[in-house]
């Protein structure tokens, strides 16, 4: 009777063992769960109300072009915003511009937009001055 109760003990608590095991297991994995994915602080609605009006695209722009903050090119040169004029110019060089270029007053200098046609490839840079008296930066790229 003695190693029955005590083949009993023994199996006893190996399953208090185990279920604890287990349960350590499960409060980890609601843990690991809730790190892992994002909760929304405010709801977010992916269409903007009819209501909302779109920022004014530069002078010139067509209404369709899509804004995009970086572009690269097929022959693996590549466009950011934020890069300066002289930059582009040197990268791209002046027989990519193409068509007119628009000039518009903006809030430190000129806003410059120009068009441009590089290896197959259309699209439009509006640079503009960051700061006073600072060379013109890439403030937006639109593909057509």
């Amino acid at each position: 009777m003695e190693a029955t109760r005590q083949r009993f003990t023994s199996l006893l608590e190996w399953a208090v063992a185990v279920a604890c095991i287990a349960a350590i297991l499960l409060l980890g994995s609601f843990a690991v769960r809730e790190f892992r994915t994002v909760s929304a602080m405010t709801s977010v609605s992916a269409s903007t109300p009819a209501s909302t009006p779109s920022p004014a695209a530069p002078a010139g722009v067509p209404a369709r072009a899509i804004s995009v903050p970086l572009l690269l090119l097929s022959d693996g040169k590549e466009v950011r915003v934020g890069e300066t004029i002289s930059a582009i110019v040197e990268r791209l060089g002046q027989h990519a511009i193409v068509g007119k270029q628009a000039i518009e007053r903006a809030v430190h200098g000129q806003r410059l937009t120009r068009f441009y046609d590089h290896v197959g490839t259309q699209f439009v840079l509006v640079f503009e001055p960051f700061e006073a008296n600072a060379e013109p930066r890439v403030a937006a790229i639109y593909l057509q």
